[in-house]
């Protein structure tokens, strides 16, 4: 069986169906197509989907700043059926990866304080805690805003592949 890493690309406008779908994992603060559209054609952006060629099972959005250099993990999800395979490990290095070519030298996220399995994720890959922010999400659940600061070897960092033909 392929690692999760050997399934993470970038996404294309092909893959908006797909997207949309994973938004409802979510219990709020769906992205929406016109919003995905947006962000797959525009330059400072990065959607990485983890897709085993049946279907995307995860993605990863990534905000880029100009003249910034920290990188803002947006979102990252993987399907309620194919949680505890590596998936959103795969996908958080992926995004860490995707930042580094970029570039960045930080990356900063938002996560629900009541999401135990996220939270545990971001503090074993190095996260730290910057603030807690009240009423953050559409259902005024508070978050926690949390970054990890990294520097790439040299020559370490390359571009994920694209779908083929797109």
């Amino acid at each position: 069986m392929d690692s999760p890493s050997s399934n993470i690309r970038i996404a294309t406008l092909a893959d908006l169906d797909e997207l949309v779908r994973l938004e409802s994992v979510f219990p709020t603060d769906h992205m929406s197509r016109g919003s995905f559209r947006r962000l797959l054609r525009r330059g400072r952006a990065d959607i990485l989907v983890y897709d085993e060629g049946q279907g995307v099972w995860g993605n990863a959005v990534l905000l880029y700043r100009r003249g910034s250099a920290g990188a803002r993990l947006y979102s990252l999800v993987v399907h309620p059926g194919h949680r505890g395979r590596g998936i959103a490990h795969a996908l958080l290095s992926a995004a860490e990866q995707a930042a580094l070519a970029r570039g960045c030298t930080r990356l900063t996220l938002e996560v629900r304080c009541d999401n135990e399995k996220a939270l545990a994720l971001y503090r074993s890959r190095g996260y730290l805690p910057v603030r807690r922010m009240e009423d953050y999400y559409e259902d005024r659940a508070p978050a926690l805003r949390m970054s990890k600061q990294f520097v790439a070897p040299p020559g370490t960092a390359a571009p994920l592949p694209r779908k083929a033909g797109l």
